[in-house]
């Protein structure tokens, strides 16, 4: 039994892994090599309290506001705002309360799991040494801030997830380097970091192959179907026979799924991020500042600056503006910091209208499962997501229920 994964980043590269030690015998392929996407760059968290729908009112109500704002946390490119109508409408449809309800159950029931799937994968794989012990502190400058987060707040209230609240003399025994301008925080243990991401692909790359699985390097760009999958064609002309097939393509994945006659509202919020060689502090541990939309994270040998939304399309150029934006910010929350040997880099964060994952086998074509949509959450949800697609592929019955992640719900 071939089956083929589409997409190496933490999502196709957890796939493979778990289905390999199934007893498949995979094939991973990606246009570039392993964790060069979206995985190279995220925030390095396994952010289990950020499961919350985009669509809530709170949200999409600033967005007119935000596009107006050079600095927002929201842009859109005025060249590509006509083709998101479609999506757009899609996306202020999935905010009526009713809906709303749904889609937190349904977020919470994979970010309930998500933690103890990462260590229990870590474990497995050696690797638990790669994730810290220190969870996420959300900062706000006083009462008004705090209160205008509170939806947030109550939701995760309501599915039991634990944090705590602080107040200044406790945030600044925790994180000394913070601002005195900060008055309240929330204390999120269980949102912890991964010392180093794109390290933590390889490393999984690394065992998928000693463990007999093949990565090979090209584009995919069509199929050939008979009854099911048979073949997947690459650009440069290579046929490759399967049995099944995984599209875990991130952000690229729509256009695949579009030569199988089975379109998904799948756009790319385009993500920066400031990597700091030396910031001129030092962090235990990540902070997210809801007001200032931004996230700081110790990550990869520095710090680690995030968290704008960009939507612009998977082909127009980077504008790295947008990471100077939350460098700026940041330095509101850790006037020490300094952006010194830093880098700057953006990817192709896959967004679905509703925030919830497409997590299910084709409505159209035997042998073909779509894994994709992750959006922010595609780190935390990589280990859930790889146990869930292996039990589905094998014929396991999934340990959530999948029928509110299945393809053909728009």
């Amino acid at each position: 039994m071939t089956t083929i994964v589409i997409g190496a980043g933490i999502i196709g590269t957890a796939i493979a892994h778990d289905l390999q030690k199934r007893g498949r015998q995979v094939v991973l392929i990606d246009r570039d090599a392993p964790g060069r996407g979206a995985s190279f760059g995220n925030m390095a968290s396994i952010a289990v309290t950020e499961f919350m729908p985009a669509s809530r009112p709170s949200v999409w109500r600033q967005i007119p506001g935000w596009m107006l704002d050079p600095e927002g946390p929201v842009r859109i490119r005025p060249g590509y705002m006509p083709k998101l109508v479609p999506w757009f409408l899609r996306f202020i449809a999935a905010s009526r309360p009713s809906k709303l309800r749904d889609l937190e159950a349904q977020g919470a029931a994979l970010c309930a799991r998500s933690l103890d799937d990462t260590l229990d994968l870590l474990r497995e794989t050696g690797l638990e040494g790669e994730i810290t012990e220190e969870g996420c502190l959300s900062l706000y400058t006083d009462e008004a801030e705090f209160k205008a987060d509170r939806d947030h707040i109550g939701v995760l209230e309501r599915f039991g997830f634990p944090h705590e609240v602080l107040g200044r003399q406790a945030i600044r025994a925790l994180e000394p380097e913070l601002s005195d301008r900060i008055g309240l925080a929330v204390l999120f243990p269980q949102n912890r970091s991964v010392k180093d991401p794109y390290r933590l692909v390889l490393a999984l790359a690394d065992r998928f192959t000693a463990m007999g699985g093949r990565i090979e390097k090209g584009e995919v760009t069509r199929f050939v179907r008979g009854e099911g999958i048979r073949e997947v064609v690459l650009r440069d002309g290579r046929r490759l026979a399967a049995d099944e097939v995984v599209i875990a393509a991130g952000a690229f994945s729509a256009r695949l799924a579009k030569d199988l006659g089975e379109p998904i509202p799948l756009e790319t919020e385009r993500g920066y991020h400031t990597q700091i060689m030396a910031p001129g502090i030092s962090m235990r541990h990540s902070i997210i500042w809801p007001a200032r939309a931004f996230m700081v994270t110790p990550t990869a040998g520095g710090v680690r600056v995030g968290g704008t939304v960009e939507m612009a399309g998977l082909d127009a150029p980077p504008d790295y503006r947008r990471a100077k934006i939350t460098v700026k910010r940041a330095k509101e929350a850790l006037p020490a910091l300094r952006c010194e040997e830093f880098t700057e880099w953006m990817g192709h964060r896959p967004a679905l209208p509703d925030t919830v994952p497409i997590l299910s086998a084709s409505a159209r074509t035997k042998g073909v499962f779509y894994a994709t949509g992750h959006g922010h959450l595609g780190l935390t949800y990589a280990a859930t997501t790889a146990r869930l697609m292996g039990e589905l592929i094998s014929g396991a019955t999934p340990s959530v229920d999948l029928a509110p992640y299945r393809v053909d719900r728009f």
